[in-house]
């Protein structure tokens, strides 16, 4: 049997890296990271056209109805052209969370609205991996208050919020008593904030449980380190044109055995990550009872391939890898964000002991 992308997911991919090469280049990118943290609409409304926005919700609710697999290869493209949207938040974890513990009007508000790219959707669920201090909301008579920290897109409609008992509940961008205060963030194609609530209403999601939320972050995990393989390999793509036309010494220094080491190491370390990768995100939908323990192994193993590669390819730039004429930050930076998003490796492989019964 074959083990590898389907020809759909191939097909998928081949359409979504055409558009994001035309609409979404480097100039476009810097653009967006250096003017305006809102929204990117161009580029938005063409995935919208591509039904990229709407691809795990329901067909029912306008959407394609794929797998968190077909998502997440998705994010792998995403993550090779930098592209400042906000996939992770609104186009997978909020729809599949919805999806599994809204009632069916909640299901009809949301999920059609993300899937004509008419909302938004950000992501508070950082404290549900790893709590800061006094951070965290709790939730009562139909409000939340706390704080929320490392929250995605300060500018989204909503966000998918957990409280203390694991419980989601969606809140509204303008809600009363809600103040939103923008992170510093290294990467700037995909800002954060941090959500002050005092009694703020919200949505609650009458079906949510531990076991969801558990499964969210599960999904959310592996399309980060989908997104995570896409930016390395961007980033050993650059190193090896680079070196094939930069001269020293009147000989490329491809030529040097240095180099090629380091291209090599790269390629090496990339290359066998796939199967993990390719096998979490099937375990999402058809592998229940592997999913958790290879989405914490799946990110954790690519958040410490990416900062090898980030690190690996801007030496073989030499000092040129540093300056903003290339870019090759953006991809640094977007690398470095994955690694601690949402949970970071160490605290990744901790939850996976504890998945095996090797830790308390």
């Amino acid at each position: 049997m074959d083990f590898g992308l389907s020809e759909l997911q191939l097909s998928m991919q081949e359409n979504v890296n055409r558009f994001l090469e035309e609409e979404a280049s480097l100039d476009r990118v810097r653009e967006f990271a250096t003017t305006d943290h809102s929204l990117a609409e161009d580029i938005w409304r063409g995935l919208v056209n591509l039904g990229v926005v709407g691809i795990l919700v329901p067909e029912e609710h306008g959407g394609l109805g794929l797998s968190a697999m077909d998502a997440a290869v998705i994010g792998e493209c995403l993550g090779h052209h930098v592209t400042p949207v906000p996939y992770l938040s609104t186009c997978v974890v909020a729809p599949r969370a919805i999806a599994l513990s809204g009632s069916d009007a909640q299901k009809d508000e949301y999920l059609s609205k993300i899937a004509d790219g008419s909302a938004t959707i950000g992501l508070a669920l950082s404290e549900a991996c790893a709590p800061r201090g006094k951070s965290g909301v709790t939730f009562r008579d139909g409000a939340l208050t706390g704080t929320a920290s490392f929250v995605s897109d300060p500018h989204a409609d909503h966000w998918l919020i957990a409280d203390r008992d694991a419980k989601l509940h969606v809140i509204a961008n303008g809600a009363p008593n809600l103040e939103i205060k923008v992170m510093p963030q290294i990467d700037r194609t995909r800002p954060l904030c941090e959500l002050t609530l005092s009694n703020t209403p919200c949505d609650s999601l009458p079906n949510s449980s531990p076991e969801v939320l558990r499964h969210v972050l599960d999904v959310a995990w592996t399309t980060l380190a989908f997104d995570t393989l896409g930016s390395a390999q961007s980033m050993l793509d650059q190193a090896v044109e680079y070196a094939m036309n930069r001269e020293q010494f009147n000989r490329v220094i491809a030529s040097f055995q240095a180099v090629k080491h380091m291209c090599a190491e790269m390629a090496a370390e990339i290359e066998p990550s796939r199967a993990l990768l390719w096998y979490a995100g099937y375990a999402l939908d058809e592998a229940s009872d592997d999913a958790h323990l290879h989405a914490c192994h799946a990110k954790a193993h690519m958040a410490e391939v990416g900062t090898f590669v980030g690190k690996t390819a801007t030496v073989v730039h030499g000092g040129m890898g540093f300056t903003d004429l290339l870019g090759l930050h953006y991809w640094f930076k977007r690398i470095g964000f994955n690694r601690q998003f949402l949970g970071g490796p160490e605290w990744l492989r901790e939850q996976a002991a504890i998945a095996q019964n090797l830790a308390a």
